[in-house]
């Protein structure tokens, strides 16, 4: 029989009860991934301008929810931008308006063209002309204070595809070896006169989506709350998503072809909370009893959590098309280990396992030039003594990455047993980064 083609066969087909292929060690699950995280006490952000010798005469004034007031101004949403401006005007002075703007912003390279404006919320703080059409004074004079509270919206209207969309706002995004970058700003414009140059004070802040998955099943459920064991695809169909079956091929220590048909199942449903885990199992099927122990030790498996960046460069596209630049990157590995709830057969090996995810991952969005999404990949067998056949990814399966837990369910807990530490992640990047943004600041 050739190796290389093993035959059709019904899973756990040798009588009697399964082989157990590793008896680990009494364990306590965790449930220190998702906990409740209280919102913070609001903390000031104080930005001041000076004029050419040095002396503040004006600042402006953010409350947010950032861990302190040397961190960046953050925002969730449905929150307001809540601040003040702040201004010494002496005589004479020759102030037009006060106006303060929040802006958002794709930036996908150094030309003017690489810039795309998403959102321009503009707010009237003060100006000359409606003073003077209301009757008011129409010169300032002396300290003056303007508060202001500016709405975010949930979403902003676009042009897609020669139509209007709706566009959730994205997270900000803004990293050293991805070129593009989703960056917010609030600013606050002082115009004066033709003779006198305008002054600016701007900063920017991070925005926080509020996206959610959808409630995991019900027998999942009852082993987050009863913190037992999480039940597999066999005993809770509902709550897996199966991939189709592949086979992978190579070479045992360079001698003799094998070949091992895979599947991989994921939770269902297929979005999941930043900062918690993607619980995952493997099935391992083949007649090779030799190449199925190599595949199935715990570390072989080499499945990743595969982030893509995928954004729009005009400036160095063609006139016909604009192209698409994408780059990936690796930002987490699952970790296996041997299931114990007896799934093992004489021609059959189940790994269970769980993707790790960091609390700081962006969340998926997509809106006008740029998109942040991820894929399950399971790359190859990283087993000693093999030789795939192939580079390419052997499975893919799309994921959501959401910000905040599913509603009225149970926080997700960690299962992986404490001597299975993380695995080291093959990360894979563009060397490129977005030139900061610059700022005016004078009088």
């Amino acid at each position: 029989m050739d190796a290389s083609s093993p035959p059709r066969y019904r899973r756990f087909s040798r009588p009697g009860p399964a082989p157990q292929s590793a008896d680990l060690p009494a364990y306590t699950r965790r449930n220190t991934l998702a906990q409740p995280i209280a919102r913070r006490e609001p903390v000031e952000h104080l930005y001041p301008l000076s004029d050419s010798k040095g002396r503040p005469w004006a600042s402006l004034s953010l409350m947010s929810s950032a861990k302190s007031a040397k961190s960046v101004p953050t925002f969730h949403e449905k929150e307001h931008i809540n601040g003040s401006f702040q201004l010494a005007a002496e005589k004479g002075d020759s102030i037009q308006s006060v106006t303060v703007i929040v802006t958002g912003r794709i930036i996908t390279g150094a030309s003017v063209d690489d810039t795309y404006v998403f959102l321009n919320q503009p707010l009237s703080l003060w100006s000359k002309a409606d003073s003077r059409s209301s009757g008011s004074a129409t010169k300032l004079l002396g300290t003056c204070v303007w508060p202001f509270s500016i709405p975010l919206p949930k979403a902003v209207s676009l042009q897609d595809s020669g139509s209007d969309a709706l566009f959730r706002l994205p997270e900000s995004f803004c990293e050293r070896h991805t070129r593009a970058s989703v960056i917010y700003e609030v600013s606050v414009l002082v115009s004066r006169g033709k003779l006198r140059a305008d002054s600016q004070i701007k900063t920017r802040f991070g925005y926080i989506p509020s996206t959610r998955p959808d409630s995991p099943s019900l027998l999942r459920q009852l082993a987050y709350r009863e913190n037992s064991l999480l039940p597999g695809p066999d005993v809770d169909p509902a709550g897996w998503k199966a991939s189709s079956t592949v086979v992978v091929r190579g070479t045992v220590f360079k001698t003799r072809p094998a070949a091992v048909h895979c599947m991989l199942s994921l939770a269902n449903p297929l979005s999941y909370t930043r900062g918690t885990v993607i619980p995952c199992r493997m099935t391992l099927e083949s007649t090779d009893g030799h190449a199925l122990d190599i595949f199935s030790c715990p570390s072989a498996p080499m499945v990743t959590l595969r982030r893509c960046v995928r954004f729009q460069n005009p400036s160095t596209s063609t006139k016909r098309e604009v192209d698409w630049i994408e780059t990936y990157e690796d930002v987490s590995r699952a970790v296996f280990w041997p299931t114990v709830d007896g799934s093992d057969a004489a021609y059959s090996r189940s790994l269970e396992g769980e993707i790790k995810l960091p609390k700081e991952l962006t969340s998926t969005s997509s809106i006008g030039r740029f998109t942040v999404s991820y894929t399950v990949v399971v790359s190859s067998f990283d087993a000693p003594g093999f030789t795939p056949s192939s580079s390419q990814p052997i499975l893919a399966e799309p994921v959501t990455i959401t910000t905040t837990h599913a509603r009225d369910s149970p926080r997700p807990l960690a299962y992986a047993p404490p001597a299975y530490a993380p695995l080291p992640v093959p990360r894979q990047h563009n060397d490129f980064y977005a030139p900061p943004a610059t700022a005016r600041q004078g009088r």
